[in-house]
């Protein structure tokens, strides 16, 4: 069975089609163009980070495709991952698929790492327990919100440098040492475990990825990753 898998996002949607376990296309467009999307499926999976907007649109999307869009939810366990947020239901979908996702390509302790609007950093042990992570800004939010917020910083793109001497310099620098090390400081609480890796996903992954000093795999979508296996393990128990 075809299944669409959608990750709406607050800066764009990104999409794959998905059939007999193997990926058929995949790609990107902003919520605004969702209707170019042509490809077709038997099921729609999504997950939504962008409120109202994103999930009016998606569902009227599939109402146009006459297929009922099903909705990824965090729970308290699913697809051998449990969930050890205080109130389950309060993580992110986003988070949630990422997790699975990492799970399903990964069988050791990992550090899963979404990195796009916002950058999400969650610990992920061997056995399939989520125990907790991070969320903070990501790169561009964090330059943005230095050029709203203060009167003589630019928003101007700059280059990481290790003793930047320049004020573009020094933003981009500055939020990248910030997002690193913020991820290095995490992979602290797995490092001893055996085979412990980041996984490293989202849009910013190849920026942040050559300034971390940990074992690493970069993977495209992990959310993704994560709705494709919601699909077959709901397929399966059907």
């Amino acid at each position: 069975m075809s299944v669409l898998c959608i990750d709406c996002g607050n800066t764009r949607l990104k999409w794959g089609l998905r059939d007999g376990g193997a990926w058929l296309a995949q790609g990107a467009l902003p919520l605004t163009r969702l209707d170019e999307l042509t490809a077709g499926a038997e099921r729609i999976l999504a997950c939504n980070v962008a409120g109202a907007r994103g999930r009016e649109a998606i569902e009227a999307f599939s109402a146009r495709r006459g297929v009922a869009v099903e909705w990824l939810r965090s729970r308290a366990a699913q697809c051998g991952i449990s969930n050890g947020y205080q109130h389950p239901e309060q993580l992110g979908a986003d988070r949630w698929a990422a997790l699975i996702g990492a799970r399903h390509l990964y069988a050791g302790a990992c550090l899963v790492v979404n990195s796009g609007t916002a950058t999400t950093v969650d610990v992920l042990t061997a056995d399939g327990c989520f125990r907790g992570g991070l969320i903070l800004p990501g790169l561009a939010m964090m330059r943005g919100s230095l050029a709203a917020n203060t009167a003589d910083l630019p928003a101007g793109a700059g280059e990481m440098r290790e003793l930047p001497t320049n004020t573009f310099d020094a933003i981009a620098s500055g939020c990248l040492h910030a997002t690193a090390g913020a991820i290095e400081r995490m992979f602290r609480q797995i490092a001893a475990a055996p085979g412990a890796c980041c996984l490293l996903s989202g849009g910013a992954a190849p920026a942040i990825a050559q300034y971390l000093t940990l074992p690493l795999r970069v993977i495209d979508n992990l959310v993704l990753e994560g709705l494709a296996r919601v699909a077959g393990e709901a397929a399966s128990l059907g």
